[in-house]
């Protein structure tokens, strides 16, 4: 989460909102939420059409 927040340019919570949301999917592995390349590539694509 760290890194795709960064990668984003958001905060830990916006990331976390992002994905209670469904507008960004992530895996859970144990206690650990990752965040798929291609989720990331697929949510800026969503936000440039929106836009």
């Amino acid at each position: 989460m760290d890194e795709a927040s960064r990668l984003l340019n958001v905060g830990r919570s916006t990331a976390y909102d992002l994905i209670r949301t469904g507008r960004l999917r992530s895996i859970k592995i144990g206690r650990r939420r990752l965040v798929p390349r291609d989720a990331l590539e697929a949510l800026l694509v969503n936000l440039q059409e929106a836009a």
